[in-house]
């Protein structure tokens, strides 16, 4: 399988470069996996979509201001650094800029002194290893110098952060947002728990590696992040109850797909609370073991994220669904619109 197998030519004014001024007014496409069929409606329409019996999963993950702009102790030079993955013990991968420059030893000044970084070692992937140095709790403080990365292909200043958190977002470690969960209002999950969905969370951070680009030509070669999950035994059990009812499992997010997919079903037929690190890689050929919905945004050609959504819906009804949605205006990535896929 091609990598140039998931490309698709989007005009670049349709990127989205801020959120709508409502959370559920975004537009939504639905897609019917079975037969390939599209239907045009907005995001306030999703709990028609739902029935009564139906569990649906988020992940409570929230965007830390992940990236820190600072100096070198020894020089003064500017330095940038991305926060990626806590290793504990104060101990964060990070990436660097410039990142040749930051070597073992280095010390890293954010703040005025507020916070130091010591780099520890440097990564086979050119990542390195920093222990930060801080009086205090460490998250206050992170909210307080931080800034909340944005992907690149987001030009336009975000003037409101909270824009970019899904509102309910409680767990700290995402480096960007599960942004098929920002089209909701507690109303909309309100008016969903209302008509007999019953609501699970489950937790997995999102991390840079989720928006870097393919670059192995066969799909089959691309190697997946690391990225840190749990699935809360009342998840668990809430999953295993709808499947044993006849319910269908709906994901909201990639991400929530792939921690549900990543724990999976046990010999015993069910669902096991878990939390670990997930490389898990979706693409078409992928037989889902969990899932029977779900709700993503439009995503990157070639990326990982739409051969996910490739090996659920099948990749001809994807790229049919994506072309007309290009050619209705629909706007695309972190800030654009939906889709729902049943």
């Amino acid at each position: 399988m091609l990598r140039k197998d998931f490309y698709f030519d989007l005009p670049p004014e349709q990127i989205a470069q801020h959120p709508t001024d409502r959370r559920d007014a975004c537009r939504l496409l639905i897609l019917d996996r079975e037969t390939g069929a599209v239907t045009d409606a907005h995001f306030f329409d999703i709990p028609a979509q739902l029935h009564a019996g139906d569990c649906l999963i988020l992940n409570d993950s929230r965007v830390i201001p992940a990236r820190l702009y600072g100096v070198r102790e020894d020089t003064g030079s500017p330095v940038e650094l991305l926060l990626l993955t806590d290793r504990g013990g104060d101990v964060w991968e990070v990436l660097a800029g410039p990142g040749k420059k930051a070597r073992p030893g280095m010390r890293l000044v954010f703040a005025g002194g507020r916070l130091i970084a010591e780099v520890q070692q440097v990564l086979e992937n050119g990542n390195r290893m920093v222990h930060f140095i801080y009086d205090g709790p460490f998250y206050p403080l992170l909210e307080e110098i931080g800034q909340i990365p944005l992907p690149h292909y987001i030009t336009e200043e975000l003037t409101d952060a909270e824009k970019y958190q899904t509102v309910y977002a409680r767990e700290r470690g995402s480096v960007a947002a599960p942004t098929a969960g920002l089209h909701f209002t507690p109303e909309l999950l309100q008016a969903i728990r209302d008509k007999g969905v019953q609501i699970g969370f489950v937790t997995l951070h999102v991390g840079v590696g989720t928006f870097r680009p393919v670059k192995a030509d066969r799909v089959e070669d691309h190697h997946m992040h690391a990225e840190h999950y749990a699935l809360p035994p009342e998840t668990a059990q809430l999953i295993n109850r709808t499947r044993a009812a006849g319910g269908r499992v709906i994901a909201c997010g990639t991400t929530a797909c792939r921690t549900i997919e990543s724990v999976g079903v046990e010999e015993d037929g069910l669902v096991h609370a878990a939390e670990g690190w997930t490389d898990i890689f979706i693409y078409p050929g992928y037989r889902f073991k969990v899932l029977d919905a779900l709700i993503t945004n439009f995503h990157l050609p070639e990326s990982t994220l739409i051969m996910l959504v490739s090996a659920f819906a099948g990749r001809e009804h994807v790229m049919a669904a994506y072309k007309h949605a290009v050619k209705a205006g629909y706007r695309f990535f972190s800030f654009g619109d939906a889709m729902f896929i049943r």
